[in-house]
């Protein structure tokens, strides 16, 4: 599902709702899970998954087109560990 179509299925549901509201909301859910994590915090949906960070180490990566060495410096990087209900869910 792409975010148009989860709008266009929020607002099927919400009939009450303009189109320009449901996709403020959609804007503001997404903006404050990615600030959250921005801000090194944790965002945990109760019987969906919880959102964090995960740090990569430094390490030396290969240019696929030449063969040369490169250094790519450490990152965080987005983690998603799915909730009970969605596993139980995904898998019968």
């Amino acid at each position: 599902m792409i975010r148009s179509e989860l709008v266009k299925k929020l607002e099927g549901e919400n009939p009450e709702l303009k189109t320009e509201e449901v996709e403020r909301i959609v804007d503001i859910f997404f903006s404050q899970i990615v600030q959250r994590l921005a801000d090194g915090g944790r965002v945990e949906l109760r019987g969906f998954g919880a959102f964090s960070t995960r740090e990569r180490k430094p390490r030396v990566g290969r240019n696929p087109r030449t063969g040369e060495s490169v250094q790519v410096p450490a990152k965080k990087v987005p983690y998603f560990k799915p909730g009970k209900e969605v596993r139980e869910r995904l898998n019968g």
